[in-house]
């Protein structure tokens, strides 16, 4: 009885041990593998690298505020105390846990329409498109709407000295068009249109 119980015993532990191999080891290579030499840029996090820099990922938001930069959805950012391995501060974003019902949340899209009503004067008297002043789900949405970008060109062609029909034209570069031509709304991916604003990419 007792032998026919060991042999079970380590039936089953060897099975254990092939599985762990199977699914913890090679599993995970051959998918590693494979990603690399298929995916390499996607796989690695879709990172903007010129000239041996890297810009950050077309994948996840970057926070730009000076006038003379396409502005993205608002985030909600978490400097803390995180620092990275050269010691800059690392931020976090998520999304807002604030009902569209709830005051607060009324007083803060006052505040972010009054901003940029401020930013951009020229556009007084047009409805402010709604993902420049609200959060999205993920609080890290790389892209914006062609008519919240459409929104920002004036106040960007003026603080560069640019022609707007110019910087329009960076804008429709990096306009992403709808998934197989039908699903989902056409984007507009801020962190390329701000790299090529500065002449970093091409």
């Amino acid at each position: 009885m007792e032998t026919k119980k060991s042999k079970t015993v380590w039936k089953v532990l060897g099975l254990f041990l092939i599985l762990m191999l199977i699914t913890g080891v090679i599993y995970p290579l051959v998918v590693t593998a494979i990603s690399q030499a298929a995916f390499k840029e996607k796989a690695n996090g879709s990172i903007i690298e010129v000239d041996g820099k890297k810009y950050g990922s077309v994948l996840l938001a970057q926070q730009f505020t000076g006038d003379e930069y396409l502005w993205g959805r608002v985030m909600n950012l978490d400097t803390s105390t995180y620092t990275d391995e050269n010691g800059d501060t690392v931020m976090y974003a998520g999304p807002t846990n604030l009902t569209p019902a709830s005051e607060d949340y009324e007083k803060l899209i006052a505040k972010r329409v009054e901003k940029l009503r401020k930013a951009n004067p020229e556009k007084a008297d047009e409805e402010i498109p709604v993902d420049l002043v609200t959060v999205s789900g993920s609080g890290l949405d790389p892209h914006i709407s062609p008519e919240a970008a459409k929104y920002q060109v004036e106040r960007i062609a003026d603080t560069r000295g640019m022609e707007p029909e110019e910087v329009q034209k960076i804008i429709d570069k990096y306009t992403e068009g709808r998934f197989f031509g039908v699903l989902g709304e056409k984007t507009v991916n801020v962190l390329e249109v701000n790299l090529e604003l500065e002449g970093i990419l091409k």
